[in-house]
This record gives structure tokens, C-alpha cells and sequence, in this order.
């Protein structure tokens, strides 16, 4: 019988149970989201959710929909728990981060509900590791309420496009500026480092862009320090969609597409440096 199929032992009732072949499906996506020891997971019908937050000013989720797993079981409507991330990671590559070839990590997690452990069974090579993470009670989460209907700008890149700015643009700047306008510039990204004001320019025919939808001209200043965390998911995503609201709430939402194909999104949420006077722009 494949590891991922066994049955849990006789008389356990799991609120949540799922399998993966391959750990390191889970592993990359959830260290895409790591720039905080915990996080706040989320199970539904749907799959999994991740979220990590500092400073009531960033959060980020990594979204696992069922169907990534090979097996996804909840009962109950909702399953919620914190848990310490690093913790997570350091167990889910108990066996190292890279296999060898033709072999992986294959992953069962099972919860029991409230107060108690996640349980993690990792089978690599014959070799069978169990392992217990204590969960928290879950706190508040931060809403961000940003759904599409108060979206004013958004735009989605091909993410080389976005690697290549942040590679270029004075990273010695305390915030990023990010100008979006169905006008020229059309979408500009500036530093103010110690080398000077730097910008790069997006044509809205650029290659680059995919979609491009502006309906007003904004311009709004970001903390690096809080930004610097999505370039993780960044260097894993092959597209990034970028949205603004009325307030300036900077939502990137991430476009991963793992090693069988499948498609997952890690999204980050973040305030408006509200520092910046308009008379500064």
C-alpha cells in the first residue's frame, strides 16, 4: 500500500488529514511566506492557507488548494491553529532540501482538532520519521478587506520583469515608490537611496505586461523593509499581479507553479508608508 494511502490508526478521527508525494511541494511554498517564526493555518474545503504577519502592517498567505494534495480530508467547516513555522519547515526537511534524483519526500499531516499536535509522517527511501508540532490557539488576523470590487489599479507582470527591478533599483532606499496611471508613466517604480532618485519605467505595451488596467493615477510609498519578504515568493513565481485599492493598500499576489505543473499563489498585503506627505510626492 503507497505511504500516502495508509489509514490512520484504528479509532483516531482526524479534523483534518492530507498527503502529499512530494513534501518539498509544501516546504517551498510555506518558505516563500517565512519572515516570522509563526503562522496562522487555515483549512477548508478548498485547501490549505498560511498566513504570517509583522507589525500589523504586512501580511503574507500562501494558498494550497485541495487539489494539490493527493488526499485532502476535513471535517469540520473550518480548522484553524497556529503554529511555530520554523518548527514546520525544519521537520518537513527532516530528509534535506533537495532529494536525490527520482526520489522524494512523501508527507501525511494529520490533526485531531483543538489542543492537540500536528502530526507529521515523512517516508523517504523506506525510512519512516514521525513527528509532533504543539499548536497555539490562533489570534486575530489583520483584514486587509481587499476584495476585487475596491481594486483601482492593477496590473500583472511577467515576474523576470519585477526580479530585474529589484535587482537594479537602489535597494539603500527606506521605501519603494510605485506609481501606477492609465497615463504615462503607466507604471513606475523609484528608489531614494544614497546614490540619488532612481526610477523604472513600465510601457503598458511592454512584453513584460500581461494585463493592464488603470483607472486613476496613484502614487504611494512603500517600507522596503516590509516588501523585502515577497522577494522570496518572487524568485519562485513566473507571474505577479499587482492591485491598489483607494487607501493604497499594496496587494502582490504570486503565481508559483510547481515542479508537476501545479499552479499555487502566495499573496502579500501591505500598508502604505503613511509617513509620506503628499507635498513630499
Amino acid at each position: 500500500m503507497p505511504f500516502s494511502a495508509q489509514p490512520p490508526a484504528s479509532g483516531e478521527r482526524y479534523a483534518l488529514s492530507a498527503s502529499l508525494d512530494n513534501a518539498r511541494h509544501l516546504s517551498s511554498l510555506l518558505r516563500a511566506v517565512h519572515f516570522q517564526d509563526h503562522a496562522t493555518c487555515l483549512a477548508t474545503a478548498s485547501g490549505l492557507r498560511v498566513t504570517v504577519e509583522d507589525a500589523k502592517c504586512i501580511q503574507a498567505n500562501a494558498f494550497i488548494q485541495a487539489e494539490i494534495f493527493q488526499e485532502f480530508s476535513i471535517q469540520e467547516e473550518s480548522v484553524m491553529f497556529r503554529i511555530s513555522l520554523s518548527v514546520l519547515l525544519d521537520c518537513l526537511t527532516i530528509f534535506g532540501t533537495s532529494s536525490l534524483p527520482g526520489t522524494s519526500t512523501a508527507l501525511r499531516l494529520c490533526y485531531r482538532g483543538y489542543g492537540y499536535p500536528l502530526m507529521l509522517f515523512l517516508e523517504e527511501g523506506g525510512v519512516v520519521t514521525v513527528c509532533k508540532i504543539n499548536t497555539q490557539e490562533p489570534e486575530e488576523l489583520l483584514d486587509f478587506d481587499f476584495c476585487s470590487t475596491k481594486v483601482v489599479n492593477k496590473i500583472i507582470l511577467q515576474s523576470e520583469g519585477l526580479r530585474e527591478a529589484f535587482a537594479e533599483l537602489d535597494m539603500t532606499s527606506e521605501v519603494l515608490q510605485i506609481t501606477m496611471s492609465p497615463e504615462k508613466p503607466y507604471f513606475r517604480l523609484s528608489t531614494f537611496g544614497n546614490a540619488g532618485s532612481a526610477h523604472l519605467d513600465y510601457p503598458r505595451d511592454s512584453d513584460l505586461m500581461e494585463a493592464f488596467h488603470c483607472n486613476q493615477t496613484q502614487t504611494n510609498r512603500y517600507k522596503i523593509s516590509l516588501l523585502k519578504p515577497s522577494t522570496k515568493a518572487l524568485a519562485l513565481s513566473c507571474k505577479v499581479s499587482i492591485r491598489t485599492d483607494a487607501q493604497g493598500f499594496l496587494s502582490l499576489q504570486y503565481m508559483i507553479r510547481n515542479e508537476d505543473g501545479q499552479i499555487c499563489f502566495v499573496e502579500y498585503y501591505c500598508c502604505p508608508d503613511e509617513n509620506i506627505t503628499e507635498a513630499e510626492l
